[in-house]
């Protein structure tokens, strides 16, 4: 390969020169601008012979990362140097105290905390889930490291396309698993879309080429509906004085991917493809009353639908996104969403946390609390650090991905909680010792249970007792890491206890059965009966859970097992498990499977949950105990499987030549009549040759819902099917359906 080292030299100088630019609005003196040279040239030294997959010499990547963080998230001169030496220590022999030496103890604690995390994880746990939860506890010590975190994992999606597929998949799946949700709570709405859609670029990449080159093509007529629109409005505001920008933003491509599938509808149906943003300049003291009025000149022209205003200037969202919004009916019968805000609101929403620390710092009050509480919430996650990996990733998502609902204490205090929140989530939100002995509230002067879930503008007095007492049962009534949090800690000496109950009654009733109680048969007790760890077994026998009786059948279970002398061995930790996939891996030519040749050596299957047909594009996931699992890459269950335990994923590709029947499962709507269903199956068996394995039908006033079970020979054949159901007459959508 020819390498132009002059041209890479100015390429590289022009990047930087770019940052700077960037930068410009975010320096304080000559300092910074030194500084951040002395970074640059540091990571550039670092990195000299380094190539990233693309072929392109590495510097490039910190440096993108750099003008990330600067032009699109805000952050200043500290953020811009950790993030062009993000990956020095990680990836050359400079260590985090030379850091620190050259640039500070700031830069190096961001660097640190960016440094990615080797080794394996937990026992039986996730490595990457274990990476996620050591990133996100630097939100307790500088969330800049997460914003930089994103910054980065936003160039690496921009530059995916020269990685191996497999590791596409892996990446993308994180990407939507866990850093789009983060940057939505962060307030960083643009890097939140974009990644979402580069996630579906490398899952679903036909519907993703189809609405690009659609809103492609629809572009010239929006414009035109848009200037239509904004003329009344413009004069108006133009004759009362406002300064102002009218800006049209396009929903995201992953928006109206949602819609269509949600909606089960084509391009051409979603209506609300965008949004128009009025976005005027005000003194902080009147942006809300000039919010309303600005409202006021709208709905003067245009209707509003009155379920579809949104307030969040009273009630700003708890990451601090203020706007107010409302759906108008625009021209020619078209629903337009308008969304007015402040230059100051608008600037919160496009660069999220970053710009809450820029107003506070010019005396803005309140600008933070939203996100501060969040951010508490998440320290306080952080706390119960004995968690397993992957409980502690879901509980995050939870957090991240749940709306809102506004309470009030009995002295008219203001609570946030995510939706679906109970009693309970607010009794141990008021105090530890409040929620332990909570046994129920008054909402609004009713009596209300523990379960009892909490709705916009209840006001909330938590009644106690001290016969009331934590028990497990309290964990699937909370939704708040914090409560449940503090639910565990108090039935951690509880359940000590009585699992040193359980540990002698174990000890005694093996004595009698004259078994030696060692690791080997802890291991398969805790396997028979379904356990993961000791903890578990001994408090479930010392509560009665497991009576003794059933220990005697797992000794019964024990004979039959030694007799046959043929005991299944399920890998108990993630070395264990890697070492496993290596073996299928080294028996695979080229570290993929093709589906459909001789595969005697590997047992696989096709996955229930999303029935992938030959053509479909495909992975393969390594289970513990049934083989290898055939995937589609756009499966439901595909971004949890990829994001917590990518090291499992395996190419896999079709073999072209070879032709196997698939099952495949399609959902039809539409309007009844004598005779459709007639026509629906004589399509699919007597024209397209297609067997049907199930087929079952309801309909409803007028209206006609069903699902078919048919057999095809690949992905071509399934759709030719799709389109002759499609043209039958009465037929509204037919889709494929996931289980």
């Amino acid at each position: 390969m020819n390498i132009d080292l002059e041209k890479e030299r100015r390429e590289l100088l022009s990047m930087y020169a770019n940052l700077l630019r960037k930068a410009r609005p975010f320096l304080n003196d000559s300092d910074d601008v030194k500084n951040i040279k002395k970074a640059f040239l540091f990571a550039t030294d670092a990195h000299k012979e380094m190539r990233r997959k693309s072929g392109e010499p590495f510097i490039y990547h910190p440096v993108a990362v750099a003008t990330i963080a600067t032009e699109e998230i805000g952050l200043g001169t500290t953020s811009i140097m950790a993030a062009l030496l993000h990956d020095v220590v990680e990836d050359t022999d400079y260590t985090i105290e030379e850091i620190e030496e050259h640039f500070g103890p700031k830069v190096a604690l961001i660097v640190n905390g960016l440094t990615k995390i080797s080794g394996a994880g937990k026992k039986g746990g996730s490595l990457q889930a274990e990476n996620f939860r050591k990133m996100l506890l630097t939100i307790s010590e500088d969330v800049r490291v997460v914003l930089i975190k994103i910054a980065d994992r936003l160039h690496n999606m921009r530059t995916l396309m020269s990685m191996p597929k497999d590791k596409q998949l892996k990446v993308k799946a994180e990407t939507e698993y866990i850093y789009a949700p983060l940057a939505h709570r962060l307030g960083l709405y643009n890097i939140k879309s974009e990644l979402e859609d580069l996630s579906l670029k490398y899952s679903d990449g036909p519907l993703y080429d189809e609405i690009t080159k659609k809103l492609k093509e629809s572009q010239e007529a929006r414009v035109h509906f848009t200037d239509e629109f904004k003329t009344p409005l413009t004069e108006t505001l133009d004759n009362q004085g406002y300064k102002y920008t009218i800006k049209s933003r396009t929903k995201s491509i992953t928006s109206i991917a949602n819609k269509m599938k949600k909606q089960k509808v084509p391009f051409e149906e979603v209506f609300d493809l965008f949004a128009i943003r009025i976005i005027f300049e005000s003194p902080r003291q009147t942006e809300k009353s000039t919010c309303w009025h600005i409202y006021s000149i709208v709905t003067d022209y245009y209707t509003p639908n009155v379920s579809r205003l949104r307030d969040w200037i009273s009630m700003p969202k708890s990451n601090g996104y203020e706007s107010l919004h409302t759906t108008v009916m625009g021209h020619n019968g078209h629903w337009v969403e308008v969304q007015i805000r402040s230059k100051r609101m608008d600037e919160i929403a496009e660069k999220g946390y970053a710009a809450h620390w820029k107003y506070k710092e010019q005396g803005e009050a309140n600008s933070e609390q939203g996100i501060e509480q969040w951010l508490n919430e998440v320290r306080s996650l952080m706390e119960n650090d004995k968690v397993n990996a992957v409980e502690f990733l879901d509980d995050f998502r939870t957090n991240l991905f749940n709306k809102e609902v506004f309470v009030f204490t009995p002295n008219g205090d203001l609570k946030v909680f995510p939706f679906g929140a109970t009693v309970l989530d607010f009794a141990f939100d008021i105090h530890t010792e409040v929620g332990a002995k909570c046994l129920g509230a008054k909402i609004n002067g009713k009596l209300v249970p523990l379960s009892y879930q909490l709705n916009n503008g209840d006001q909330i007095e938590i009644l106690t007792a001290n016969q009331s007492k934590a028990n497990e049962g309290w964990l699937k009534i909370v939704r708040t890491s914090r409560a449940r949090a503090k639910i565990k800690s108090h039935l951690k000496d509880d359940r000590k206890r009585i699992g040193m109950i359980g540990r002698e009654i174990i000890d005694r009733k093996f004595k009698q059965l004259k078994i030696k109680y060692d690791d080997r048969i802890a291991q398969q007790l805790r396997d028979f009966f379904n356990l993961s760890n000791e903890s578990d077994l001994y408090y479930q026998v010392g509560e009665g859970i497991i009576e003794h009786k059933e220990i005697k059948k797992f000794k019964e279970h024990l004979d039959h097992t030694n007799n046959v002398k043929k005991r299944k061995i399920v890998p108990d930790s993630a070395k264990e498990f890697k070492t496993k996939i290596k073996e299928v891996r080294k028996s695979n030519d080229d570290d993929e499977l093709v589906i459909g040749e001789d595969m005697d050596n590997v047992h696989y299957s096709i996955a229930n949950c999303c029935n992938p047909i030959q053509g479909d594009d495909i992975f393969g996931f390594i289970t513990i105990n049934n083989g290898i699992k055939i995937h589609r890459t756009s499966c439901p269950n595909s971004v949890a499987m990829m994001a917590n335990y990518g090291y499992r994923i395996i190419k896999a590709r079709w073999a072209s030549e070879k032709e196997t029947s698939y099952i495949s499962k399609i959902d039809i709507e539409g309007t009844d009549r004598i005779g459709l269903v007639n026509d629906v199956t004589r399509i699919i068996t007597s024209r397209m040759k297609v067997n049907i394995r199930s087929i079952s039908i309801e309909s409803n006033d007028g209206i006609f819902r069903g699902n078919i079970e048919i057999s095809v020979k690949n992905l071509n054949e399934f759709e030719k099917v799709i389109k002759e159901i499609s043209d039958i007459d009465g037929i509204i959508r037919v889709t494929r359906k996931d289980d």
